[in-house]
């Protein structure tokens, strides 16, 4: 819930990545409420009678993201079970999601440029775009699929690369102190409704078809889902150019010594390590156990129902100044929540984890996301070159993802024995405490901001 970001838009669709539940990859602005919104240097629109209200564009943006979220949701929590089922390779999984890493930290960079010439519309429409094309090909491609899975992983990252870098930028421009909390409560309530029907439904088409059509038909309403969203953004308006794009402001800001930003890389490097694992894990795990579909549609539905309520409650009442403790408790909760692992593999065990998680999950990502974007909104000169720090941002967290799925490779390569899995699990489901360790001098408030 990256997510965003991240603020990453969809809180509850963010921990259902984290969990590992769907494919998605955790872009986009985290739902939270607007005290965690860093907005000091963001500029200001003149206050009218209708402040506070959405204009057009941003119900658009809305609709958009709804649309985007719901399509990806309904494919996204069975697309891992599919390749699954039809390779029975972890290792093969695990080179698709490795893909679709490197392709998002690849295209995010290079699409930055085009973001730059005002054409953040035009990159967000053409993620959509690809996203259909991806699910097309899996569609044409059947069972054959898993002999593309290269293609695939490609197809996948530059769909979901182009789609939250530019909806991202696109939401800090239509957006104000005024109305940005009351989009970001409209796309946590979108995400929150379609993270608990969207998965369910699917499974239950999955589970009441014969010979593999369910997966058909849900591929295909993906592929209807994300045509829609394309045509409805042609409604979106092309932001104004800016200035010149800084293609190495990254290396720069590795290189400058004392940079405050190094301590959040290593945070976002570590969080982005544990979420590529269990994206891939938790999902196809709850299918071995119970070798039901509607099962792992059921196990969605319960977890994404708690994670609203813990999402509501933790951005409703975790005042800034409780940001350390706060996280503190989260990353040690989500680290206690992977023992019962230990102790045997079952529904029931997931189930325990995934209430867990979702219980836990909002005392870290909150704090998490609002650090980050406090310290993109600290200056006037971060802001006007936000497009370059969102990127940084996501580089970050895909450089996290490429090493946890390359561990998971390896890991699986040598051997697949409960207790070589369950410690693989422990060890990286811990990196949330490497990101608080990096973190927690930035969770405390600073005076005067």
């Amino acid at each position: 819930m990256d997510n965003r970001m991240s603020g990453h838009s969809k809180t509850v669709s963010d921990f259902a990545a984290h969990a590992g539940l769907y494919s998605h990859h955790g872009e986009g602005p985290d739902n939270m409420p607007d005290r965690y919104m860093p907005t000091r240097y963001m500029p200001a629109r003149p206050r009218t009678a209708a402040a506070g209200k959405l204009d057009g564009q941003t119900r658009l943006l809305l609709l958009v993201n709804g649309l985007f979220v719901a399509a990806s949701l309904f494919s996204g929590t069975f697309l891992g079970v599919y390749i699954w089922k039809a390779s029975r390779d972890f290792a093969l999984l695990g080179w698709f999601t490795l893909v679709t890493h490197v392709c998002m930290a690849v295209t995010s960079w290079v699409a930055g440029f085009w973001v730059k010439r005002g054409r953040s519309g035009t990159c967000l429409r053409t993620g959509i775009g690809v996203s259909a094309v991806f699910y097309g090909l899996v569609l044409l491609l059947g069972k054959q699929a898993v002999h593309y899975i290269v293609l695939l992983g490609i197809a996948q990252g530059i769909g979901i690369g182009l789609f939250w870098l530019g909806f991202n930028i696109i939401y800090f421009e239509a957006t104000d102190a005024d109305n940005r909390d009351r989009f970001n409560g409209m796309t946590g309530l979108t995400g929150s409704l379609l993270g608990m029907v969207a998965p369910w439904c699917a499974g239950y088409l999955i589970s009441h078809t014969a010979g593999g059509s369910g997966y058909r038909y849900m591929f295909m309403a993906s592929l209807v889902i994300f045509t829609a969203g394309v045509l409805v953004s042609f409604l979106l308006h092309n932001r104004k150019p800016e200035d010149n794009y800084d293609w190495r402001l990254p290396a720069r800001i590795w290189r400058k010594p004392d940079n405050p930003w190094h301590p959040v890389i290593g945070a976002l490097i570590a969080q982005g390590f544990r979420e590529s694992v269990f994206v891939v894990m938790i999902g196809l795990l709850v299918y071995i156990q119970t070798g039901s579909e509607m099962k792992l549609g059921n196990f969605s539905l319960i977890t994404q129902i708690v994670a609203f309520a813990a999402f509501y409650t933790v951005g409703r009442w975790l005042k800034p100044g409780w940001r350390r403790v706060g996280m503190l408790v989260g990353v040690l909760s989500l680290t206690l929540a992977i023992l019962p692992f230990f102790f045997g593999m079952g529904y029931k065990t997931l189930l325990v984890f995934g209430i867990g998680t979702a219980l836990f999950f909002p005392f870290f990502l909150i704090p998490m996301t609002s650090s980050v974007f406090d310290l993109i909104g600290t200056r006037e000169e971060s802001v006007r070159q936000r497009v370059e720090y969102v990127i940084l941002r996501e580089m970050a967290l895909n450089v996290g993802r490429i090493a946890g799925m390359t561990v998971f490779i390896i890991t699986l390569s040598a051997s697949r024995a409960p207790s070589v899995i369950n410690w693989m699990m422990l060890i990286v489901g811990s990196a949330p405490i490497v990101s608080w360790a990096f973190m927690r001098n930035r969770l405390i408030p600073q005076h005067g901001r």
